[in-house]
């Protein structure tokens, strides 16, 4: 049995970091779940950022990938909300919506990263690689 003392507890396999996927839309959380999965991740999926905020007793993410256009709160939101509880775990944005204000609003929040759909591919978990290296948790 894994007990879990914080929100900043390692995943019960150390080799195989853990990425959180928020997305209201359930085809891209599959497809996203195969692509992390397929590249060595443990994959933990939420439909919204609600959900995420509610999901309680298990490992902590080494990394959060979240859809910035969601109905209960825009990624950017959570991101924020993120950041008053976890302030090391990296967020990457991820939107077809882009706007120019996108990137500076995403970074206020905290967001390491905004990546455009439907580009999520070799992009995104190059990104993700980047920020787990780059924050590894104690």
């Amino acid at each position: 049995m894994i007990e879990v003392s914080s929100h900043h507890a390692r995943p019960s396999s150390p080799t195989k970091p853990t990425v959180y996927v928020v997305d209201d839309d359930a085809a891209v959380l599959g497809s996203l779940r195969f692509l992390l999965e397929t590249d060595g991740f443990a994959v933990r999926t939420f439909r919204s950022g609600t959900a995420l905020l509610n999901a309680s007793g298990a490992p902590g993410a080494d990394c959060y990938v979240i859809d910035y256009k969601m109905p209960d709160i825009n990624g950017i939101e959570l991101a924020g909300r993120l950041r008053q509880s976890d302030s090391e775990t990296p967020v990457i944005l991820i939107t077809g919506y882009p706007d120019e204000n996108i990137s500076a609003r995403a970074a206020a929040a905290g967001v390491k990263d905004v990546v455009l759909k439907p580009l999520l591919d070799e992009n995104l978990l190059k990104r993700i690689r980047r920020a787990i290296q780059d924050h590894p948790r104690a």
